[in-house]
């Protein structure tokens, strides 16, 4: 007779949803900024946006600060170091929300061309 031990194990090829959102968040570049959704969905849990906030908040040494709303809206629990935090990465942040490109992989500051047009 066999026993459960003698049986293989399963091996869960998707790892756990806080490595999976530590991972993520160890990938953003400076002035990268995300939103809890988009986060989730990278981590492979596209219906997770709210549970982003308990990693985060558990987290330390996670870039908490790049993360947002949807709609760009600063949410974290202290917005006014995550205002401060962003703007020294050069994201433009006014009236409490970010004004850029929301969960692209372009950074959310515009950057002045490598190129320059020459005069004929």
């Amino acid at each position: 007779m066999i026993g459960f031990d003698m049986l293989p194990k399963r091996v869960s090829k998707k790892p756990s949803f806080g490595d999976g959102v530590r991972a993520v968040l160890s990938d953003l570049r400076r002035g990268e900024v995300v939103s809890y959704g988009e986060v989730a969905r990278r981590a492979g849990y596209p219906r997770a946006a709210r549970a982003v906030g308990n990693v985060l908040a558990r987290g330390t040494g996670l870039p908490w600060w790049r993360v947002v709303g949807a709609s760009g809206k600063l949410v974290a629990h202290s917005r006014e170091e995550q205002a401060r935090r962003l703007r020294r990465e050069g994201v433009a942040v006014r009236d409490g929300a970010v004004k850029g490109h929301l969960g692209s992989r372009k950074p959310a500051v515009r950057r002045p061309s490598k190129h320059r047009l020459t005069e004929r």
